[in-house]
């Protein structure tokens, strides 16, 4: 395994990257279950990645039903250190066309239900979330979509909705009120996740649609938005192209990869396996 591997979530319409070295198919199962798909271990220009389809194979797994938890500790079993997420979105701001990327740099979440946390107890942690997003990794990702000639905004509040139906007029009006630059349905807790991972995370939010707010343009619908996202997936994979052409500052020191030293308020010593096994690849620098 090399020393550092980066990691792709793919959203909607990125199921695969295009023009890189295939090396592995990963089987990998976690405590929480199986990840969304096999994770495709592959090379782009020299570089270790590790590939995952969000929604599984073919798009069969919908936003409320993903196993985030499955996701993120199956990528640090991978020995991913930084994550690329790629998400669909709809835009909640006249200037954010769609077609436009956004780099998110704060989140809203309005979901319900769903796994959020690796320490669900007896091991107790709390990590700070203040800032959701690794301001390394959105800054090499904004050079990359500037060299891959790709209208994008610095930052954008991103308003994680439950789905998997679209909004309501009231409710996108609501969250434009707000402030709200973005929504979408997932990307939340896959955030939350690697934070207690210690896992560099930084999302890319490729704009599809105005949502159903703007009166000069249909509602969103699933046709219109697919029409969009080939675009974008295009973009998407011209991006990553020039990210990883790119020599990029060292991490290593990056606070996300420290995010528990001061998080964990559990004495681990006095806990036995059973506490510790499914946490275990999280845990395990501290024991």
């Amino acid at each position: 395994m090399s020393k550092e591997r980066t990691g792709i979530i793919g959203g909607s319409g990125l199921y695969a990257i295009d023009g890189i070295e295939v090396l592995d198919h990963l089987q990998i199962d976690t405590p929480y279950g199986p990840p969304s798909a096999d994770l495709l271990l592959a090379k782009i220009n020299s570089e270790e990645v590790v590939f995952l389809p969000r929604h599984g194979d073919g798009h069969k797994i919908p936003p409320h039903k993903i196993n985030n938890r499955a996701n993120i500790y199956a990528m640090k079993l991978a020995g991913v250190t930084n994550i690329i997420s790629i998400s669909a979105v709809g835009s909640l701001r006249e200037e954010i066309v769609p077609g436009h990327f956004v780099l998110v740099d704060q989140f809203v979440d309005r979901t319900r239900h769903r796994d959020s946390s690796f320490f669900d107890g007896p091991v107790v942690a709390h990590v700070s979330m203040a800032d959701p997003l690794c301001k390394s990794m959105r800054s090499s990702l904004l050079k990359a979509c500037e060299d891959a000639e790709i209208t994008t905004h610095t930052s954008g509040t991103y308003l994680v909705m439950q789905g998997p139906q679209f909004s309501t007029r009231a409710e996108s009006e609501l969250y434009r009120s707000w402030g709200m630059d973005v929504i979408g349905m997932t990307n939340m807790q896959e955030a939350r996740l690697a934070r207690e991972a210690e896992i560099c995370y930084a999302t890319v939010a490729m704009s599809t649609d105005y949502d159903c707010w703007h009166e000069e343009e249909e509602d969103v619908s699933v046709d219109s938005i697919i029409a969009v996202m080939h675009a974008n997936v295009e973009k998407a994979q011209r991006m990553l192209q020039a990210y990883f052409r790119e020599k990029r500052r060292d991490m290593s020191h990056c606070k996300c990869r420290s995010s528990l030293e001061s998080g964990i308020f559990s004495d681990l010593r006095a806990l036995d396996d059973s506490a510790l096994r499914p946490i275990h690849a999280l845990v395990e620098r501290f024991l």
